[in-house]
């Protein structure tokens, strides 16, 4: 169990795990005055830090010395910054937490908060030791739909980022790594730690909620919310002369306490609920929508059962009058059923053949009509089990939104599988049908690899969101020239391409394509295990 200490002496409640976690997701972007007041709460500096914890891939958890956590909730559009007691558990899962756990280590000498904006820089002192790691920043804009976390070296560039902000988002500043950090943009607002009445004046005139917003810094939409509720005036008030002394008291009231810790987490859990219950019913609609088509496509195909008795019947008439018919683009016949019946005919082929293809197309339109049969049943079943949920979702709790969804079966990769020097996975297919089908199952970003002129396997590097280096490449390409009739030679050439510049050409054997925009590389063709 861990005790959440919330902002400006919020009383620490007891919370298990699961709930901590649903506290980092309440819908309410966190305001300039609540950073404050959470950061006051925190031990003295330095301090001693045990590490990081990763919750999810959108927050870091700072263990600190003393028991506590200080946990950042860095993703847009609800970040959140939280000062625990008690362990938080979690694996890096980016690359970002990956740099967070291996390189910003060592005490925490300061943490600073730009005015009253909603961006802090912690920085760490590094480690000495076999492994050393110098002195670091940590940059946390917690700026709603804006949100980013970022590392910075000794002379303030960024090393890494959690989302990069290039020119063409955004022309003023750009946020990439290698470049010099900066900060957003200043503003002037007034300090409500520091204002008196005659600064108020400023808000004279002007609808409460909207001018303290616009005027008064560290304040979100919430805490102007807080201010009217607390000087006992509506929010929309036009603030007049007589208001500021009450609007006075209320403010540096918020500034001491910006919350009650019960009813904000009442108030944001109530916004995330309904969220995540919308997420949800995105999600099971979408499922419903498919299960329908496919439903659907199943329907027809039992439909079209009686085209398949109708291409029987031209295919048996036709084998009936076979000696009788001439070569033309039709031919009408007496059917079985005494009345005429006018049948299309290909004058470059037998009577026969024509025949055969009509009985082969029948066969076809009857398997897949069996196949609908089989599945129309669970499909409804599908169907009617996801209407009752999205029905559901209203009365849904914490819990069930917080169910994992059910593991997708993965498709099995066909052929044999390596991996790269530097972690990327390499499939290469053992035959015609395996090279098909990785070549259909590869991203269109993925790499091709084949031996240039020769019979061979096709080789797929997958690139997974990352470019190969050149010993990545060299790797696929020996696999290529290897699994190929090229097999023992030295210098082969070996071709690569993405996979979007691959076509399989209309009626081709399995296997066969088309290839444009490649490059070449010369390798030998060594075993794998020479690679």
């Amino acid at each position: 169990m861990g005790a959440v200490l919330g902002s400006g002496g919020f009383r620490a409640q007891e919370l298990s795990p699961k709930s901590s976690l649903c506290y980092l997701g309440m819908g309410c972007s966190v305001e300039g005055l609540l950073i404050q007041a959470v950061l006051r709460q925190l031990p003295p500096l330095p301090l001693k830090t045990r590490g990081w914890a990763f919750p999810d891939p959108g927050s870091a958890a700072l263990m600190l010395e003393g028991g506590f956590h200080l946990l950042i909730a860095y993703r847009p559009p609800d970040p959140l910054l939280l000062l625990g007691g008690g362990a938080l558990a979690g694996e890096p899962l980016t690359p970002l937490q990956r740099f967070l756990q291996a390189r910003v280590r060592g005490r925490l000498l300061r943490i600073e908060q730009l005015a009253l904006d909603r961006v802090i820089v912690l920085a760490f002192e590094g480690e000495r030791g076999f492994l050393e790691t110098p002195p670091l920043r940590l940059v946390a804009e917690l700026t709603g739909r804006h949100a980013n976390l970022l590392v910075l070296n000794a002379e303030d560039r960024i090393l890494i980022l959690d989302r990069e902000v290039p020119q063409a988002r955004n022309r003023f500043r750009q946020l990439l790594p290698g470049l010099p950090y900066q900060p957003p943009p200043p503003y002037r607002k007034l300090d409500p730690r520091e204002v008196g009445l005659e600064d108020l004046g400023t808000l004279l005139g002007k609808p409460l909620a909207e001018a303290a917003q616009a005027h008064l810094d560290g304040l979100g939409k919430t805490l102007t919310l807080e201010l009217a509720r607390r000087a006992q005036l509506p929010p929309e008030h036009i603030v007049q002369e007589e208001d500021l002394p009450s609007l006075l008291l209320a403010l540096r009231d918020l500034v001491r306490n910006p919350g009650n810790p019960a009813e904000l987490r009442r108030r944001w859990q109530a916004g995330e609920l309904q969220r995540r219950r919308e997420a949800r019913r995105r999600e099971l609609e979408q499922q419903l929508r498919v299960v329908e088509a496919r439903r659907g496509e199943a329907l027809k195909a039992q439909e079209r059962l009686e085209e398949a008795r109708s291409l029987r019947e031209e295919a048996e008439l036709l084998l009936a009058y076979a000696h009788q018919i001439p070569r033309a683009s039709f031919v009408e016949l007496i059917g079985f059923d005494g009345l005429p019946r006018r049948i299309s005919l290909d004058p470059a082929r037998s009577v026969p053949e024509q025949a055969e293809a009509l009985f082969a197309r029948a066969k076809r339109l009857e398997a897949s009509a069996l196949r609908a049969q089989a599945q129309l049943q669970e499909l409804e079943a599908q169907a009617q089990a996801l209407r009752g949920q999205i029905e559901a979702l209203e009365q849904a709790s914490w819990a069930e939104l917080d169910e994992p969804p059910r593991p997708s079966k993965a498709p099995k990769i066909p052929g044999l599988q390596f991996r790269s020097p530097g972690g990327h996975a390499i499939w290469v297919g053992r035959n015609a049908r395996e090279n098909d089908q990785l070549t259909r199952m590869a991203r269109s970003d993925d790499l091709w690899f084949h031996v240039q002129g020769l019979p061979g396997s096709h080789v797929i590097l997958r690139r997974e969101g990352r470019n190969p280096d050149l010993p990545d490449l060299l790797h696929a390409a020996r696999l290529a020239a290897y699994y190929s009739q090229a097999r023992g030679e030295r210098n082969v050439p070996v071709d690569y391409a993405l996979k979007k510049n691959l076509r399989h050409p209309h009626k081709a054997a399995p296997g066969e394509v088309f290839y444009t925009a490649a490059k070449t590389l010369f390798v030998d063709a060594l075993p794998p295990e020479e690679v």
